[in-house]
């Protein structure tokens, strides 16, 4: 059955598969980016099922406008896909405010400027699907990555509470939640690197340049296979919660929620018998 996706970053890496999957599958796309002359390039060109416009998803008048322009279209939107994001990398004191405050702006408002400019057409519809890419850094924190996982960690927690905001109302949400993909997150057009220079850190941020950089292309996840299983997470009837992608996140969630699991009863001898109910021990 064909469905309208609108998806933000659809200029290069996962975005652009996606799309590319969603117009294979016989699907209605609105692609968008900051520059759509790049979005139309690497997504194919025009079609009648795919519409590209502008959105900079850190402009709410630019997503109330890509939404305007998709409904003219296509008359509805069936599937948003949060994909756009930006990696801010360094140890947390090397990261300026006005880094902290730019990666929460693309990561989380971006995403949520979005999803506010779509949902009156999906409570209208009485059916949707919101799908934001979040990490598996979302789910733990990585040295040199603080920024970064503040803002997929916040996203997790926004999509995570949504899903009952929107529930009745026929509109499923997906935290998506991937490993590391070949994509063009760490290009220098999708990553910072640290600016402010402190001594005690200068050795290990050497290190840590070194071993992310070398990681550009050669991130084991396969960008189009991550697009079609996301396009089967679409068809579901009921669409999960959270959809964890590549080998690698599952373990990571697994450990996490085994670690979480090990500290809550650790936590029992302090934590537990904290009411004014509970009897003094």
């Amino acid at each position: 059955m064909s469905k309208v996706f609108l998806i933000t970053g659809a200029g290069r890496g996962m975005g652009t598969e996606i799309a590319r999957a969603a117009l294979k599958d016989g699907h209605r796309v609105v692609a968008t980016g900051r520059r759509p002359e790049a979005v139309e390039e690497a997504v194919g060109g025009p079609c009648d099922d795919l519409l590209v416009t502008r959105l900079d998803v850190t402009e709410p008048q630019d997503a109330q406008d890509a939404v305007a322009a998709a409904l003219d279209r296509f008359g509805r939107i069936d599937v948003l896909v949060n994909n756009a994001g930006t990696f801010c990398a360094g140890h947390f004191e090397e990261v300026s405010p006005e880094r902290m405050r730019a990666q929460l702006e693309t990561n989380l408002f971006g995403p949520m400027n979005v999803t506010r400019a779509v949902l009156p057409t999906l409570r209208e519809q009485r059916s949707g699907h919101i799908m934001t890419l979040s990490s598996f850094a979302g789910l733990v924190g990585q040295e040199f990555c603080a920024a970064y996982s503040t803002s997929k960690f916040a996203v997790e927690g926004w999509m995570e509470s949504l899903r009952y905001d929107v529930k009745p109302f026929g509109i499923d949400t997906t935290i998506v939640e991937p490993g590391l993909f070949r994509t063009e997150l760490l290009a220098d057009a999708s990553t910072t690197w640290p600016d402010v220079a402190i001594d005690d850190y200068a050795e290990r941020t050497a290190e840590q340049l070194a071993s992310w950089k070398a990681l550009h292309g050669d991130q084991p996840g396969d960008p189009a296979r991550i697009a079609r299983a996301l396009l089967g997470v679409a068809a579901l009837e009921h669409p999960p919660l959270r959809f964890v992608a590549g080998d690698d996140a599952i373990a990571t969630a697994l450990n996490k929620a085994s670690e979480l699991s090990l500290e809550a009863e650790e936590s029992r001898g302090l934590g537990s018998l904290l009411s004014f109910d509970d009897p003094d021990l």
